[in-house]
This record gives structure tokens, C-alpha cells and sequence, in this order.
């Protein structure tokens, strides 16, 4: 886990909501704290759709939402003349991206046994932070796939012109 505290709070927000720049991730959770309290639950609400859609995956090919289909949303939540007091987003990438992460950790690790790859987008008074993280369905003692990821955030960020310290 690795923590990275965002230079630019302006550019960043920017590609965040306003732009394509995070939509390989899904919205697992978002709460901001404004003028009101607003919090999403990103599990996809199965009770929404019908039983044909939810066997069609290209309906419902995930677990949770979008980030690209929530982010007009959470952008509305946020914009104005004043900052929240405070925002948190967890994300998680989209399952497809997650063998492109695995090329550079252990070989015998399988897409299969990651559950998530996990950034987490928050903000308060001390800055803005994202901070990364991994979930597998079982317990592994191998961290290399951490190190893939921190590494993997660390090129998407400076590829994406996004100027950070890391924590």
C-alpha cells in the first residue's frame, strides 16, 4: 500500500470528473461531505434490473458501476465556489486491465485469485491523497503484486501528467 499526495488539485480533479481519465476503474464506494452529506454504494442493485439483464454481460458485467457512469454524478456533488470539507472515492480497476498488472509480479499468481486492485481517491484537510491497495479471495504471502500495482499507479499518474509525492 502506497500512499501518493497530489501536487495539483485543480489539474487532478479535473481529469478525474470532468474527463475519460479514470474510466478503467468501477466505483465500489464514494461519500463527499458538502453542503450535505452524500454517499454512493457502488454494488450494482440487482433488484433494478430484470433477469435477462442480469445474465447479459453487457448490461451487467460487473459487481459495481462504472466510474464513467457515476462520475457526472459525483461531479455535480462536488462542483461550486466551495470545496467539500471532504471527499472519498474507492475505485477499483476494471477486471480486464488486472492481467496487464500481473506481468510484472509473481508469474504463478492467476487473474482468478485477485479480488481487487484498489485506489482509493480522498480528500480533507490535510490534502489529497490516493492510496492504493490489493484484495485477493485467499491469503497470499507474496507482496510482489503490491509492489506491480504501486508501480503500475506511479506510470498511469505520469502518464497522465498528474504531479504527485509519494508517501
Amino acid at each position: 500500500m502506497t500512499s501518493f499526495q497530489i501536487k495539483e488539485l485543480k489539474n487532478f480533479m479535473g481529469k478525474f470528473l470532468a474527463t475519460d481519465c479514470f474510466d478503467s476503474f468501477l466505483l465500489s464506494e464514494a461519500s463527499v461531505s458538502a453542503q450535505a452529506q452524500y454517499s454512493i454504494d457502488g454494488h450494482l442493485n440487482r433488484d433494478f434490473y430484470t433477469k435477462e439483464e442480469l445474465s447479459d454481460p453487457r448490461i451487467c458485467p460487473y459487481d459495481f458501476i462504472t466510474w464513467n457512469s457515476v462520475r457526472p454524478l459525483c461531479f455535480q456533488m462536488i462542483k461550486g465556489k466551495k470545496s467539500p470539507s471532504r471527499f472519498k472515492f474507492v475505485l477499483h480497476l476494471m477486471p480486464e486491465y488486472v492481467p496487464g498488472v500481473l506481468k510484472g509480479a509473481d508469474p504463478s499468481l492467476s487473474a482468478k485469485q485477485v479480488r481487487a486492485l484498489v485506489l482509493t481517491v480522498r480528500y480533507d484537510s490535510a490534502g489529497l491523497f490516493l492510496i492504493t491497495g490489493t484484495a485477493f479471495d485467499s491469503f497470499l504471502p507474496d507482496k510482489t503484486l503490491d509492489a506491480q500495482w504501486d508501480k503500475t499507479v506511479r506510470l498511469f499518474l505520469a502518464k497522465k501528467g498528474i504531479a504527485f509525492l509519494e508517501r
